[in-house]
């Protein structure tokens, strides 16, 4: 009897998270229509609508209705602009802070040194960079109800807490209760590549997806995998290190320790290396007329240019063997490619594919679609989905409802 109370509460909010996804997804809507996707009760859906209603998270508007003539009809959609939540995303040598209302929409964001050299701790100068955030802008505040974070460390998302952030010396830092006890808010803490995962899952290419895996190939090389809409390895804060699983015997040195990382042979970086001491055999490449940048690189791939192909060639096999070997595992209804090489994706999926279509199983690899993340990981929209699934799941909403 002791766990029935809670047991209610529970079913309560994830009712509440469901209707409100649904206004959110399919807004205007009826309440009959709601009632309907929703499989809930006409009175259960009249009572939770009339409570987001009474604290001005959800609003009756008229909307022409195709299915009915005369009068337009009454329906739902959310009222969130005077609630705002603040992102903020952390990354080697800079700080974004961006702050949203409910539906995502940007107010404003800035984009802000952080030296790893600083006379102040880590965490003083992401407080004192808030705190002149929020005075900077105190017109723009309404409700504050969350900050999300995102970084590219290890963290552990349950306590808030980063594990290892080497570039700024951090170690164990709980960010998340700090930032909590200073403006009582709550906070959520998220990899990266996990938040920009679980953004494309939520409103973006992977959209009513269960199964996906997001490979991102940039500066560093890495993969967000969600199976049955959770995150794998979502209680820890773990990511699967794919861009540290050894793809040539004698390649060069990682910054692991080992040799040749996928991470050697498709960071960013590396591939631009390796293409400027190829130039030096090949004069009449179209590398050669330009300052060679990423986008130059791609640029150089679409125009045909032989040494461009045969590196991103190189790239599609070594990324497709590992992308294979994850499809057998995890059976995705997509795989989701984040990175500047999107520019040239006729040239690099096919590989892709077909490394799938070889090595994969084919019940496996016949279904699966390989598409371009829906956005770029720039700014704070990765940091979105925290606060996303909070409302999802009715968590975060439960909490605004009690004021």
């Amino acid at each position: 009897m002791d766990g029935q109370p809670g047991h209610i509460d529970q079913i309560k909010q994830t009712n509440i998270g469901a209707v409100y996804r649904l206004i959110d997804q399919y807004g205007p809507i009826s309440r009959i229509e709601l009632s309907k996707k929703a499989q809930l009760a006409p009175a259960s859906i009249t009572k939770i609508v009339r409570e987001l209603v009474d604290t001005h998270l959800v609003m009756e508007t008229e909307f022409l209705d195709l299915g009915f003539r005369g009068r337009p009809a009454t329906g739902l959609k959310l009222d969130s602009e005077s609630w705002h939540f603040l992102c903020v995303s952390i990354g080697l040598g800079n700080l974004i802070l961006g702050l949203r209302d409910l539906s995502s929409k940007l107010i404003v964001e800035d984009v802000l040194p952080l030296p790893a050299s600083n006379k102040k701790s880590f965490l003083d100068c992401i407080t004192d960079e808030i705190d002149a955030f929020f005075g900077r802008y105190q017109s723009c505040l309404e409700r504050l109800t969350a900050i999300s974070i995102t970084v590219n460390a290890i963290v552990d998302p349950t306590k808030g807490l980063i594990r290892n952030l080497p570039y700024y010396q951090v170690q164990e830092l709980s960010i998340g209760e700090y930032l909590h006890r200073r403006t009582g808010l709550p906070v959520f803490l998220q990899h990266e590549i996990t938040a920009w995962t679980i953004a494309e899952s939520l409103y973006g290419a992977a959209k009513n997806c269960k199964n996906i895996i997001q490979i991102v190939i940039d500066e560093n090389v890495g993969v967000g995998v969600i199976i049955a809409g959770q995150t794998l390895h979502a209680g820890n804060g773990s990511v699967m290190e794919i861009g540290h699983i050894q793809v040539e015997l004698d390649g060069e040195r990682c910054d692991c320790g080992n040799l040749g990382c996928l991470e050697t042979v498709a960071g960013i970086n590396h591939i631009l290396s390796r293409a400027k001491q190829q130039l030096i055999t090949v004069p009449d490449s179209l590398l050669n007329c330009e300052p060679l940048t990423v986008e130059s690189f791609c640029q150089a791939v679409n125009k045909g240019d032989t040494l461009a192909i045969d590196i991103i060639r190189y790239i599609g096999v070594k990324i497709g063997h590992i992308v294979a070997i994850m499809v057998n595992l995890f059976n995705p209804e997509k795989i989701l490619i984040g990175s500047p090489l999107n520019a040239s994706q006729q040239i690099l999926y096919p590989v892709i594919n077909e490394c799938i279509q070889r090595h994969a199983l084919p019940a496996y690899s016949e279904q699966v679609k390989l598409v371009a993340t829906e956005f770029n990981n720039s700014g704070t929209l990765s940091a979105v989905s925290s606060v996303k699934k909070a409302l999802y799941d009715g968590s975060l909403l439960v909490n605004l409802m009690k004021g």
